[in-house]
């Protein structure tokens, strides 16, 4: 038995540092509970950008600017020392910490943003980065395409997992390359939440005989700070929900076992089993007894991707 945790609250929006060690603080509280997983949602340094989903294309690009201008300010070069709080808390606690950030490209222009989520070890080192794959809609104002160098299962003490973020659960063939890889603990950062995003996670705890974590975004106007640009016009309603979130826990037969924690701030704490995963598979592997390699076959770049190489 693994104790995780799903950290379903906001950072503070726009502040890199700040967020950092919010998330530091909030490990100290999982690890005391006796956590050996922690799970912080989509882009949680510094903060998922609705508003993508308010401006009106085309119609609001000085705020779009102003915005984007911030995030770049806050978003995390994972060659710089930004996360070392975070990596000493993982450390010192002996905890895994899988984490969405804005990462700020540092290796060619430097000017580009991914979606990311990256995982930490209980040694606290950064062990994979995986990169969204396919922004959604107006996301692609914002983050630039990953590529699958980071479409990795790792092993860990809690055992085998797994990431992908958000819509990117959609994609039939980026699930299958984590089945393919022996994930147990498959996690899913995400905006998205409701009854279809719960049903979705539900088939793919049982396509995949695995188990699920849905960790989802959780905003209300009052987390948004007062020198956010436009807040009055973008949020007029005091107090209410951008997004009350739906973090979850999905057992591999397709059941939820815990949450979804709803329009609340907190924790969501679960004793996983993994034989329940590999026992899960005994009728139905996706990507073992039960596949075709004669009919079907999944071929996956993942080697890093660049637009330039120097000889």
């Amino acid at each position: 038995m693994a104790k995780i945790a799903i950290v379903q609250q906001a950072p503070v929006f726009l502040d890199k540092q700040k967020s950092i060690l919010k998330a530091v603080e909030l490990v100290e509280k999982t690890a005391k509970q006796g956590a050996k997983l922690v799970v912080f949602t989509e882009a949680f340094i510094p903060g998922y950008p609705a508003w993508v989903w308010r401006l009106r294309p085309g119609s609001d690009m000085g705020l779009s600017a102003e915005l984007h201008s911030r995030l770049l300010k806050n978003a995390v070069d994972l060659d710089s020392d930004d996360l070392q709080p975070l990596y000493g808390a993982a450390k010192k606690h002996q905890i895994t910490i899988v984490c969405g950030i804005h990462e700020r490209d540092n290796e060619l222009t430097r000017s580009t943003l991914y979606n990311c989520v990256i995982t930490i070890s209980d040694k606290g080192e950064l062990i994979n980065r995986h990169r969204k794959l396919m922004p959604t809609n107006p996301e692609r104002m914002v983050w630039g395409f990953g590529d699958a160098s980071g479409l990795r299962v790792i092993d860990t003490p809690v055992g085998r997992i797994g990431s992908l973020i958000c819509w990117e659960n959609f994609m039939p063939l980026a699930r299958y390359a984590l089945y393919a890889q022996g994930v147990e603990i498959y996690i899913a950062p995400t905006y998205d939440s409701g009854d279809n995003w719960m049903g979705s996670l539900q088939h793919i705890a049982r396509e995949g005989g695995c188990w699920v974590l849905g960790s989802c975004n959780l905003i209300n106007e009052s987390d948004l700070p007062q020198y956010f640009p436009e807040k009055e016009s973008l949020y007029p309603e005091k107090n209410g929900w951008i997004n009350g979130g739906g973090s979850a826990v999905i057992a591999p037969d397709g059941k939820i076992v815990a949450g979804p924690m709803i329009n609340e701030s907190g924790i969501l704490y679960y004793d996983i089993d993994l034989e329940k995963a590999a026992n899960a598979k005994r009728a139905f592997d996706v990507a073992g007894h039960y596949s075709r390699p004669d009919i079907f076959n999944l071929e996956v770049n993942n080697k890093p991707q660049s637009s330039i190489s120097f000889k």
